[in-house]
């Protein structure tokens, strides 16, 4: 059939016309801001408002012996107040343990010196040196300005150095806390893995961790996790790389050169000291501390964690 002619097909046309090329051009808009939205990088916690700024610090404390070879507590506060953290893990703390502290609570003690809230993981809790006196106690702490929640002090494979012919067996020393830091929830850990050349406890030690990780995950999804420490080894020690596939290493995240030497004190040579963050958390700034509080330097990083 021979199509309509005249003015009024014409003005016809050109309204079918111009239909189809609107129709046309919401349908390209609307394909394109479909590829926008799989291709624009997600806006970050922070951004949205979201996000709760938080100052994580690991300082292997040395029982608060210091480069110079002497226990200085009111040097060690010091240090420890310049770091102005949020969360500090600590390692190699003495409660009670012997006269080279002072028999001092060192957990107790900087807590009431900082005015912070603490929770300690005894490794070693031995019977105390006469009756009556406090137990000999040696692990890692948790400082914290936030209110802690939670805490629990977790078992990994540890080769004690307090009996004769050690085998590795699970031992406790891993603290855990759980802070509520302005509406988010944060499980921060703080660890001490095995000093000995041979990686094969730090190995087993890194395994029980992240399955404790793993498990607390499955228990609060989403909540921010941070590790932090004294891993006795390097970056990229082989040992270490089954946590750089769940955890990012906060100082390659924001300085991906070399740095970040933490031991010894006086002239540090070794990166060992670490803070891991779950991939959530988003790593903002991180550098090590000046100290001679202790053999080794704090590590310190400022974090966004969310709110759920």
């Amino acid at each position: 059939m021979q199509a309509p002619s005249g003015p009024g097909a014409r003005g016809h046309h050109g309204i079918l016309a111009t239909a189809l090329t609107a129709l046309l051009m919401l349908l390209s808009l609307a394909a394109v801001s479909h590829v926008r939205a799989l291709t624009t990088p997600a806006v970050t916690t922070a951004a949205r408002g979201n996000g709760v700024r938080l100052r994580v610090a690991s300082y292997n404390i040395h029982a608060g012996t210091g480069t110079d070879g002497r226990f200085d507590f009111a040097r060690l506060t010091a240090a420890i107040r310049a770091l102005g953290a949020d969360v500090i893990g600590l390692q190699e703390v003495d409660v009670h343990w012997s006269a080279r502290s002072q028999w001092r609570d060192l957990a107790g003690d900087l807590a009431r010196a900082t005015g912070m809230s603490v929770r300690f993981g005894p490794i070693y809790d031995l019977d105390p040196p006469a009756e009556g006196a406090p137990r000999r106690r040696y692990g890692n702490a948790i400082l914290s300005r936030y209110p802690i929640v939670a805490s629990r002090n977790h078992e990994i494979t540890r080769l004690s150095t307090q009996v004769p012919d050690p085998r590795p067996e699970p031992a406790p020393g891993l603290q855990e806390v759980v802070i509520n830091a302005r509406g988010a929830r944060v499980h921060v850990y703080s660890t001490h893995l095995d000093y000995r050349e041979d990686p094969a406890v730090r190995q087993m030690q890194v395994d029980d961790t992240l399955k404790i990780l793993a498990e607390d995950g499955r228990g609060h999804r989403s909540a921010p996790q941070v590790l932090v420490g004294d891993f006795n080894a390097r970056p990229d020690a082989a040992e270490l790389a089954p946590l750089w596939k769940t955890l990012n290493d906060a100082w390659t995240a924001r300085e991906p050169s070399a740095g970040g030497m933490t031991y010894p004190a006086t002239s540090p040579a070794l990166r060992i000291d670490y803070i891991a963050v779950s991939r959530s958390v988003e790593v903002e700034a991180v550098h090590v501390a000046a100290a001679s509080a202790s053999d080794h330097l704090p590590v310190v990083a400022d974090l966004h964690v969310f709110r759920r």
